[in-house]
């Protein structure tokens, strides 16, 4: 299959988020984002009505990523353990190993910097990622595999999987695809 051509919108978003993600979103002014794809600032208002606009694009991405790694893991699992197994793996690959890091910080700690409008969207949009895993964990718990409040879960799984970027290192003792075992290994109460 062929690889579609990144538009001139997709290269704004990816500088976005590398600005994003390493100045903040209040110190990255829209001329650095211009600067850093080589046009005039006022272009870039061509493809967005807003800086904020920006910002809901760059999270949207992320939570794209997370989708596209969730339904491509979950398509190859077949048993609660794997769709488990998988669903943490592809959570900590996109966050930790992607190439698209850099939005993923920004869909973490930017929150604070959208309107409410901007919150609803991205919301929305979490609100549908997290339904994926509240699936698979009904699942395992239907099998026996886990215990307790499922939501409750999920919040904790999600909360610890998102702080790994504080401390997670590809230099570290585990790799992602370990430390997913690892995570899993936590919850589970047999792995039979």
């Amino acid at each position: 299959m062929a690889q579609k051509k990144r538009s001139r919108k997709d290269d704004i978003i990816r500088a976005a988020a590398k600005l994003f993600s390493r100045k903040g979103y209040e110190r990255t002014s829209v001329r650095d984002i211009a600067r850093e794809v080589g046009m005039r600032s006022g272009s870039i208002f061509y493809h967005f009505d807003s800086k904020e606009e920006i910002l809901v694009e760059v999270m949207a991405f992320g939570i794209g990523k997370f989708f596209e790694a969730a339904e491509e893991a979950l398509s190859h699992a077949k048993s609660p353990v794997e769709k488990l197994t998988y669903l943490f793996r592809a959570h900590l690959e996109a966050l930790l190993v992607d190439e698209h890091r850099d939005s993923m910080n920004v869909l973490l700690y930017e929150w604070r910097s959208l309107s409410d409008e901007g919150r609803e969207e991205i919301v929305k949009l979490r609100d549908r990622y997290e339904e994926i895993w509240q699936e698979v964990l009904d699942e395992a718990k239907e099998a026996g595999l886990i215990e307790g409040d499922t939501k409750v879960l999920r919040l904790m799984i999600l909360g610890s999987l998102n702080w790994s970027v504080q401390w997670f290192s590809p230099k570290g003792p585990l790799s992602a695809d370990e430390l997913a075992e690892a995570f899993v290994g936590f919850i589970m109460r047999n792995k039979s």
